[in-house]
């Protein structure tokens, strides 16, 4: 598996068993991925209101502090799901993708992109998987919803009578390219960092945090117009805005609610990256932790 320490990763030897995907590695990610989710949700809801409304982080708190503490955590099944199995395929199935690239193409791609590579696929699987969870999420966040959809039930019923592209697969297209993109980088540098880190004498604790923040950082900036897109694709189940494609949606997006505006485009931006990066630090910490327990 990853974070394996400082070794670098162009004389690294490979052994098979350490990168077939066991139950503990998928149990380390599950615990890794519903920690953080409890803590960071009400960020992510102020993020998402203002992804879908174009508001200030103020005027996006006034709105949650008005519809109450009861409804802050409205909607917080679908990502705690989402954010458990998806820790458990992330570095699961990272796991085994990386098995199988080591003992298949070892000769072809460098040992050093191999988690890269391996990362990409993950991505992959993700998208698969978890477009349905964030699709209910972001419906279920949508405060213009409640009157016709006051539930996860009456949000699930509805989807169903749509087709896949319209309905559960809405917007698979950007979240597929968002997951392979920052999973191939997630992996790709997690283990450089936190080597490069602990070279200059940090516990591995703090190593693990700080390269699961760098990364987080340098993936939320480049990608987080596809998760503006996404979020606005997916909150919606009636009328226009709930049937376009991903072209239209972006010009819809684009020309009209942000007016061609790039900073429109990155309001709530800081909160993504602070969300994303004590997230992705906790996330890392803790399942390169677990992992290094198991192996000692």
């Amino acid at each position: 598996m990853m974070g394996r320490g400082p070794e670098n990763h162009q004389d690294m030897k490979v052994p098979k068993e350490d990168h077939i995907s066991r139950v503990p590695d998928f149990l380390y990610g599950a615990t890794a991925g519903f920690l953080p989710t409890i803590i960071t949700f009400p960020i992510y809801k102020t993020v998402f209101r203002q992804q879908l409304h174009s508001s200030l982080i103020r005027q996006a708190i006034d709105q949650l502090r008005k519809e109450g503490f009861l409804k802050l955590y409205r909607g917080v099944a679908p990502p705690l799901l989402m954010r458990t199995f998806n820790g458990t395929l992330l570095f699961g199935v990272n796991g085994f993708f990386l098995n199988l690239l080591s003992s298949s193409s070892s000769t072809l791609i460098p040992l050093c992109v191999l988690p890269a590579v391996a990362g990409l696929g993950t991505g992959v699987v993700e998208a698969l998987v978890f477009t349905p969870f964030e699709r209910v999420q972001n419906v279920l966040q949508n405060g213009g919803n409640d009157p016709s959809l006051p539930s996860m039930k009456s949000v699930l019923a509805r989807l169903r009578t749509e087709t896949l592209g319209g309905g559960f697969y809405r917007a698979f297209i950007p979240i597929l390219a968002r997951n392979a993109m920052g999973s191939c980088i997630y992996f790709g540098l997690k283990d450089p960092i936190s080597a490069a880190l602990a070279e200059k004498g940090l516990p591995p604790m703090a190593s693990s945090f700080l390269s699961g923040i760098v990364n987080s950082f340098m993936i939320s900036i480049p990608l987080y117009p596809l998760s503006v897109l996404t979020a606005n694709m997916q909150a919606a189940v009636v009328g226009d805005a709930a049937r376009v494609g991903v072209r239209d949606s972006w010009k819809l997006l684009w020309e009209g609610r942000l007016n061609r505006s790039v900073r429109l485009l990155y309001r709530g931006g800081s909160l993504v990256i602070f969300r994303s990066c004590i997230s992705w630090g906790i996330t890392t910490a803790i399942y390169d932790q677990l992992r290094k327990r198991s192996t000692h």
